[in-house]
């Protein structure tokens, strides 16, 4: 068995909506059927003993790669993360599997599957290996990575309001929703969370300041210097006192009910550990109290213990620490509803004080504390006691976080009980803390949890309906993609939209280029949604980017599929067919929200088939307005765009509008029909937005077809009283559709330039010369430095072989070098010619032809 490429699925992809690991596995003969391995599952279960049983395919088989799915999946599983999907598809290469399993964490399922790997790999060869500490070892680095409780609230409930997430770190830093409506937080602060108010809550002194000036009630104290002026501030304040770091958090360095000078410079001393400036203040007697304030309202109120145990007669301390630790709601740091109490020198010391040691056996009933603060993130526990809150302290509380001015704060409470004031009862405030822990409140040790992640996303989000999210338009097919992109963005803009796209030469926010180079994946999607000024997204959704990586969005307003004709890319990642190649653009389609629409070109059947795969409603457009599938649409009242004479129609039950061919530039006058395709597209797609008839045609008629609004899509030039076009056409499919479009022009002679990529199938770069030879009176050949794996001469000789028997071509010639072949092409030039350069090297190659017609018009002949 070899494990080939692993691939991460980071969004809705070929095989699920789920994140998913895809590994390409070969098995060798034997291996196809673990019934030929002797004694393989039997050693395979001994290691694992909690594996499921397996799944046989069609054929009733069971594969070591369908081992390493289901192992995978388990191993994930056995450590708590929630993943159910997984799946094993034969490719055509014989023995060779596709093995997709999902994932909650990235680098565990990339773990996960080579454990998986290594434990197929013992049982086979016999040798040991130890799962138990391997998972162990795994559910650590797990419980680190994903989101702890407080951040997973808020998650939930974002996603709850279906509003998108997206993690930035490995650690607690989230985005909710895209583009300009997007916000953040961390852990629990909000984006919009002071600095300053931050600040001023980690100095408790200034916070008291700060309180106190407002009327709030807080505890007596002040900073000291060193051990003896803790002291002396112990004794003026006359009696028990809390000695505490001036800026620690979750309860580090606190000692509380402090008496006698001994104790007091002990407590100082554990203070200077964590801080340089130490805080004493007078002990508020009653009960610890922490009060969650959410956007100035009181969502959350818990009574908290400090960590303690209850003797039974005959277990020592130590024993009845260890028994509490067992309660499978604790666990280490923050990730679990409680943590672990530490049996550390701090517990020590708390039961030497109450004249007890850990290997003492308390009495029946006796209670002992192992910390003096309560703290959950060291052992304590907590009581819900929201609905007992008297409503004067709820106000006292809000008050306080609103005069140090943080959005989300715990405020931590010392009085008897939380039915009466503070005032009555001699209680106060003792801290108010920015990024508070929430676990307290959703899964309290005793009462019901409270919604606190729901709270902070009506915060960010306070309108019910708003779901963070911006229209979204993701486009694919085989050709006229990258058009439709910029005919689509140039029609939002028009509407007032700040936009960001994707195409295959950039990125492009508001108009200017922030990246360059192939940008269709699922990376440069992702980059435009977060984009702080974006308020609306057009991306072209190529099939690699599909393959490699899955969307770079959970959904889409409006999936456009443009064609699928005979492909391209064929013979590539197991896509051997167009049905395969169909299957890949119909993702999108696959992924449009509810409400949302899909544009599909009726007059290609398989494209028109996705129309059973959408979620939404569909748009089906043609230029045959008498299109089969288009008149069937139509007359179920649905939406259709078509041309009829020279308009192109939009067309719903009861309701009709026109647009004419001749206000929309790029089609001239309708003459060239893939440009007429690429317009009723994206007025489907503006349509399916819901954007006004007035804005698609502003935007249809201002588009500009030339080299910097759409660089190598039919740019058409005057070079000395000749027709000139430069076109990215790269398949056959494109090469019809051009050869369309020139067969509409007039001309006295024609030539074309044509390279092909090397790694299209032989028939694939035949069939583009086959079509070209009907067309054209002169054809170069070049090839350039790049030939994607052939050999040299050998994309070449397939070009040539497609001219054979050619009814047109007079001559062909071969030339090393794009810009070479251009130069010569031009330098044959008559007026009245046309001739069209297929380029590979967009902009260097338009840049070049810009050159070269300067060059003509400083000569005075064009």
């Amino acid at each position: 068995m070899e494990i080939s490429r692993i691939r991460a699925l980071r969004g809705p992809n070929l095989w699920t909506r789920n994140t998913a690991i895809e590994a390409v596995i070969t098995c060798s003969e034997a291996e196809l059927s673990i019934e030929r391995l002797p004694e393989f599952e039997r050693a395979l279960r001994e290691r694992f003993p909690d594996l499921p049983a397996f799944r046989p395919d069609s054929d009733g088989l069971v594969s070591l790669a369908h081992v390493v799915e289901i192992v995978t999946l388990s191993i994930q599983t056995m450590i708590g993360c929630p993943v159910t999907f997984s799946r094993t598809s034969r490719t055509v290469e014989p023995g060779v599997f596709q093995v997709v399993v999902e994932y909650d964490e990235e680098s565990i399922g990339r773990q996960a599957i080579e454990l998986a790997e290594q434990l197929c790999r013992s049982a086979g060869t016999g040798d040991s290996f130890p799962l138990s500490a391997a998972l162990e070892q795994l559910k650590e680095r797990y419980e680190d990575l994903r989101l702890g409780p407080s951040t997973g609230s808020i998650v939930n409930a974002a996603l709850a309001r279906d509003i998108p997430i997206r993690r930035l770190t490995e650690g607690s830093l989230v985005q909710f929703g895209w583009g300009s409506r997007q916000r953040r937080i961390q852990a629990a602060e909000s984006d919009r969370t002071s600095a300053i108010a931050e600040a001023i809550a980690q100095d408790k002194e200034l916070t008291k300041k700060l309180l106190r000036a407002a009327g709030i009630s807080v505890p007596r104290g002040r900073p000291v210097d060193n051990e003896a002026d803790a002291w002396q501030a112990a004794l003026s304040l006359g009696g028990p006192v809390v000695v505490k770091p001036q800026d620690s958090n979750q309860g580090r360095g606190i000692s509380v009910n402090v008496i006698g000078e001994q104790a007091v410079i002990a407590a100082y001393r554990r203070a200077a550990e964590v801080s340089t400036d130490v805080l004493v203040e007078e002990y508020l007697p009653g009960l610890d109290h922490r009060f969650l304030i959410v956007d100035g309202r009181l969502i959350a109120a818990a009574r908290r213990e400090p960590p303690q145990v209850t003797g039974d007669g005959s277990l020592t301390i130590a024993q009845l620490v260890e028994q509490v630790n067992a309660d499978p709601r604790r666990g280490s740091g923050h990730a679990t509803s409680l943590t672990k109490i530490p049996l550390d020198a701090i517990a020590v010391s708390c039961l030497a004080e109450q004249g007890y040691g850990v290997d003492s056996v308390l009495p029946l009933g006796v209670r002992v504390y192992l910390r003096n603060n309560a703290n959950l993130s060291t052992g304590g526990t907590a009581t819900d006691v929201t609905d007992d809150v008297h409503p004067e302290l709820a106000a006292s509380a809000v008050a306080a976080a609103h005069a140090v001015g943080l959005d989300i704060c715990g405020i931590d409470v010392v009085c008897e009980t939380v039915l009466r004031p503070l005032e009555d009862q001699g209680g106060g405030i003792v801290e108010v803390n920015a990024a508070p822990g929430l676990r307290m409140h959703l899964t309290p040790s005793f009462g019901k949890g409270r919604p606190v992640g729901e709270a902070v996303i009506a915060m960010m989000f306070p309108d019910p309906g708003d779901n963070g999210r911006i229209p979204v338009v993701a486009v694919a097919g085989t050709n006229g993609k990258t058009t439709t992109v910029r005919l689509i963005e140039n029609i939002l803009s028009r509407n007032g939209y700040r936009t960001g796209m994707t195409t295959t030469d950039g990125i492009y926010v508001e108009g200017q280029r922030i990246d360059t180079g192939d940008c269709s994946g699922p990376r440069s999607a992702r980059n435009v949604l977060l984009h702080p000024d974006v308020d609306a997204a057009v991306f072209e959704t190529a099939r690699g980017g599909v393959l490699r990586e899955g969307l770079g969005f959970d959904r889409c307003n409006v999936a456009v599929v443009t064609n699928i004709g005979q492909g391209d890319h064929l013979g590539l990642n197991y896509i051997t067919t167009v049905e395969d190649l169909a299957v890949v653009k119909r993702v999108i389609v696959e992924n449009v929200a509810p409400t949302g629409y899909a544009v599909l070109n009726a007059a290609d059947p398989i494209v028109a088939a996705m129309a059973e795969s959408c979620p939404g409603s569909v748009i089906f457009f043609a230029r045959d307005r008498m299109h089969p599938t288009l008149v069937a649409h139509r007359a179920n009242g649905r939406r259709v765009v078509y041309v009829d004479q020279s308009d192109i129609v939009a067309s719903e039950e009861g309701f009709e509008h026109r647009l004419p061919l001749s206000a929309i530039p790029i089609t001239r006058s309708g003459s060239i029909a893939f440009q007429v395709e690429n317009a009723m597209a994206a007025t489907a797609a503006a349509w399916a937005l819901g954007l006004s008839w007035d804005v698609i045609a502003g935007g249809l008629g201002a588009f500009v077809n030339d080299a910097v609004s759409a660089p190598g899509r039919f740019n058409v030039f005057h070079y000395g009283g000749a027709t000139l076009i430069a076109d990215y056409g790269h398949n056959a499919d494109a090469i019809a559709a051009l050869v369309q479009a020139v067969n509409a022009m007039p001309s006295r002679r024609r030539s074309v330039v044509i390279s092909a990529a090397g790694d299209r199938r032989d028939e694939d770069i035949r069939r583009q010369t086959e079509i070209l030879g009907h067309s054209f009176d002169d054809v170069i050949l070049y090839e350039d430095a790049c030939q994607r794996g052939r050999h040299d001469g050998e994309v070449m000789a397939l070009l040539r072989e497609g001219l054979k028997g050619c009814s047109r071509t007079e001559r062909v010639e071969e030339i090393q070098g794009e810009f070479v072949a251009i130069d010569l092409a031009l330098s044959r030039l008559q007026p009245g010619d046309l001739c069209l350069i297929l380029i590979d090297q967009v902009e260097e190659a338009l840049e070049h032809i810009d050159r070269r017609l300067a060059e003509v018009a400083g000569s005075g002949a064009a």
